[in-house]
């Protein structure tokens, strides 16, 4: 058999290059593990960006954007943008919450899903437990939609309870649901980007 150099060269350069992204893999997974416990992070939320995003700090000071995993709430602009931010300001800010987070974004947000301590828990200290689910509470007081798009990025059993939260707020006309034909944020996102709007 014979070998031409340019073919060996160039198997050896991928071999390289492959061995290089799989190390840059690692560290990146090993860095993202050791900075959020695993696929969990806890931490105190200093800033409530809207109806579906915070951002918390840890004990060690370093700051995390969180996207609430199955809903999409309003965007500002929208009629009850500034309720359902309100609404996850009085449920998460200055609070403790833990979010098994499953990815990051294209805006480097951890999307997962948040738990924070229920507001009439007997218990106040920090390490109570997190048993409130934070996306189904917005989506059951009609301040979020269930965000069907990303349905099979969560769990089985949250895809009907999420599904079914929504289904009851539109049939009890609270909140965002008061309208007759409230727009989902994913078309008022893609009706502004088509406008050359954000």
């Amino acid at each position: 058999m014979h070998w031409s150099w340019s073919i060996v060269t160039s198997r050896s350069s991928r071999i390289r290059r492959d061995i290089a992204r799989l190390a840059a893999a690692a560290l990146l997974t090993a860095s993202l593990g050791a900075c959020a416990e695993g696929r969990e992070l806890v931490g105190r939320v200093v800033w409530v960006a809207d109806g579906d995003s915070f951002e918390l700090a840890d004990d060690r000071g370093d700051r995390w954007e969180v996207r609430i995993a199955g809903i999409d709430a309003p965007e500002k602009g929208q009629a009850f943008a500034d309720r359902s931010r309100r609404n996850l300001i009085r449920l998460i800010r200055d609070r403790e919450v833990r979010v098994d987070w499953y990815k990051v974004d294209r805006f480097d947000r951890y999307v997962g899903k948040v738990w924070v301590r229920s507001p009439d828990a007997p218990c106040r200290a920090d390490d109570c437990p997190k048993t409130l689910d934070v996306g189904m509470t917005q989506l059951t007081i009609g301040l979020a939609w269930y965000f069907y798009r990303f349905a099979d990025e969560i769990a089985i059993e949250d895809r009907a309870r999420y599904a079914d939260a929504e289904h009851e707020a539109r049939a009890r006309r609270s909140g965002l649901w008061r309208d007759a034909a409230p727009l989902p944020p994913w078309e008022w996102r893609e009706q502004r980007r088509a406008s050359g709007g954000r």
